[in-house]
């Protein structure tokens, strides 16, 4: 049995938040979208609800969305091998690439979040077609892993621009929201992106787990909750 350490009083944010409403979507990057998509939706009881690819004019990618309640997953394939997907699948193998945040204003978010350090990934982007107005933004974090600030408040289709929306229902098995993700980072990086988050994100430490606290005979880690 664990022990659990949490600070009783938590740290303030090293600066204002920046306002995050929650998980938009999560996006793999996987050798074949969909095989994941069948495993995901069959296992897991995801609804397929968008689709990108050839078929809809999508030359470097093909992309499933999959949603269930408030849990949104993208499973992406590269067109291309030597394509920065292929190459990305080929040196970590099927896992997350972008972790989408939703907020009320993306473009704020993202020049914010810049302004503090942060580094660009992907300037704003505007997209208007039928559905409305869909506004993303990127910058790079742990690892090879980006986040994406999206406004999709005033956006009505089933994602996003260049997706085209599709109906297959699964038996959802009940997952509602996505609780937490959590970053494998370097052993000697950790105080580094605890830094990063509370500096450009305006996140704290409110919990906080140490070897004695997580362990096996063979293996511990550190971990704090922000």
């Amino acid at each position: 049995m664990t022990r659990e350490t949490v600070e009783k009083t938590p740290q303030s944010a090293a600066v204002d938040e920046i306002p995050i409403e929650g998980f938009d979507f999560i996006e793999f990057y996987v050798g074949n979208a969909l095989q994941a998509c069948y495993y995901y939706h069959k296992g897991f009881g995801f609804d397929v609800v968008a689709y990108k690819g050839l078929e809809t004019g999508s030359r470097e990618q093909a992309s499933y969305v999959l949603r269930q309640r408030n849990v949104n997953l993208v499973l992406t394939t590269g067109l291309n091998p030597q394509s920065e997907i292929g190459q990305h699948v080929l040196q970590h193998g099927d896992g997350v690439k972008n972790i989408g945040l939703r907020v009320k204003d993306a473009r704020k978010a993202y020049e914010t979040a810049v302004s503090r350090g942060a580094v660009k990934m992907a300037e704003p982007q505007e997209h208007e077609d039928e559905n409305g107005k869909f506004v993303s933004a990127s910058v790079h974090t742990y690892g090879d892993t980006i986040q994406t600030f999206v406004e999709r408040a005033n956006y009505k289709g089933a994602f996003g621009p260049g997706y085209m929306p599709m109906d297959k229902k699964g038996d959802s098995t009940g997952l509602l929201i996505v609780d937490h993700i959590v970053g494998n980072v370097e052993t000697d990086r950790m105080e580094y992106w605890v830094d990063y988050y509370q500096r450009i994100f305006g996140f704290y430490v409110y919990q906080y787990f140490d070897a004695k606290d997580i362990s096996t005979q063979y293996s511990a880690l550190v971990s704090k909750v922000m």
